[in-house]
């Protein structure tokens, strides 16, 4: 087992869009990134653009909707890190069978739900033995504005209109797991916040969104690089915390 001076960070889905970004800039900061990718040869070639850039960067095949990769992973962690100090639970997939509450189909929806949620909680469980051996762990969850109750229930905030029962769902309640985790490891110095990137282009919108990359990634990267007087247990966007 190597022991690293330098924090080690998980991110999931982490080969492309947002999910990349972040690793990029918080490997730049000098932290051991684990790029945490299901598709081995997307993940590798991540990997290896990172170390071009001079990052210290690992490929670690993690499958966030199959529970014996996520536990494969964690296993590989150990033997070979002992330790996370950073986890981004970022992986997630929108599905053309989401939709409308009344018309979304239900397999569609559960396909979202395994992925944005559950496999968030199932990574944290497994990774949390580890973040535990941190001095300072964060925890982030990407989350979205159509995850905030708030906002979706008033006609005037800007994504009233878009209905997708699954994703919305899946989102509010990463938000709950974060309110949850944030409360119960409040004594273990494990500091965990929900980020909303903003309305990116990326390939989860066909490339619609409004935002960059980098200016979606921000806010994910500001809170897992908080300092020991960073805030616990918020959501917020790069304009400052949104309601629940």
């Amino acid at each position: 087992m190597e022991t690293p001076s330098k924090k080690i960070a998980l991110i999931t889905g982490a080969n492309k869009g947002i999910g990349f970004e972040i690793p990029r800039q918080v490997g730049a900061a000098g932290v051991t990134i684990l790029l945490g990718a299901r598709n081995e040869a997307a993940g590798e070639e991540a990997a290896a653009t990172l170390r071009a850039e001079g990052i210290d960067a690992r490929f670690i095949a993690i499958d966030v909707a199959d529970y014996a990769s996520i536990g494969a992973a964690a296993a590989t962690i150990t033997s070979s890190f002992g330790r996370v100090d950073i986890l981004v639970n970022n992986a997630g997939i929108n599905d053309p069978a989401d939709g409308p509450a009344p018309t979304a189909q239900l397999d569609g929806v559960e396909r979202v739900l395994r992925t944005n949620f559950l496999g968030a909680v199932a990574v944290t469980q497994a990774i949390l033995p580890l973040l535990r051996k941190s001095q300072a762990a964060r925890i982030v969850n990407v989350s979205s504005g159509l995850g905030s109750l708030t906002q979706n229930g008033d006609p005037s905030y800007p994504g009233a209109a878009t209905k997708l029962i699954g994703y919305s769902a899946s989102k509010a309640a990463l938000n709950m797991l974060t309110v949850q985790l944030a409360y119960l490891l409040r004594d273990a110095g494990i500091k965990v916040n929900s980020a909303d990137p903003g309305y990116t282009a990326t390939d989860l919108n066909g490339h619609r969104g409004t935002q960059t990359i980098p200016e979606g990634a921000a806010q994910a990267i500001r809170l897992a690089l908080l300092p020991d007087d960073g805030p616990t247990g918020t959501y917020s966007n790069s304009h400052g915390v949104i309601p629940w």
